[in-house]
């Protein structure tokens, strides 16, 4: 499995992309991949610092997927900025991050780490306790994600 990120300066350079150059880019990978999934997100804030999609000093991205119910999608966003973001941004190994939304009610959390270690002591010290504080349980309607080993020779 790979996972791709893609950054945008503007919705009006996504749209021109797509209309352009999509295509032709894209019949050139016929037969190179199965499944694709694409996501768009709109970013509504950092985690951390002011988030970069720079990826040269992370080794580890985590991404998570959330749909969250509708009427608990103001409390899933709330939650995010006042308790997992404040606990991310003080994991000394948690580099930056953003938190973007997609419509229907999906959110995507990417966090950058320095090393596969310092994201897994964030991880067994704290995650149990912040679901329960942020009520996770009852915004969520499914969650998925990934934790994402960087090649740097993939990084453009």
């Amino acid at each position: 499995m790979a996972h791709i990120f893609a950054f945008w300066e503007s919705r009006a350079f996504y749209d021109s992309f797509m209309a352009r150059s999509h295509d032709r880019l894209a019949s050139a990978q016929v037969g190179t991949f199965k499944d694709a999934q694409v996501k768009l997100f709109d970013h509504r804030f950092d985690v951390k610092t002011g988030f970069e999609p720079r990826f040269t000093d992370a080794d580890l991205v985590r991404v998570a997927l959330c749909r969250v119910h509708e009427e608990r999608a103001e409390h899933f966003t709330l939650m995010q900025e006042k308790v997992w973001n404040p606990a991310m941004a003080g994991s000394p190994g948690m580099l930056r991050g953003m938190f973007g939304e997609a419509p229907g009610h999906e959110f995507m959390v990417l966090s950058m780490w320095h090393s596969p270690a310092e994201h897994g002591k964030y991880r067994t010290e704290r995650v149990e306790r912040l679901a329960l504080r942020a009520q996770i349980e009852a915004d969520v309607a499914s969650l998925t994600g990934d934790i994402v080993q960087l090649e740097p020779s993939w990084t453009v």
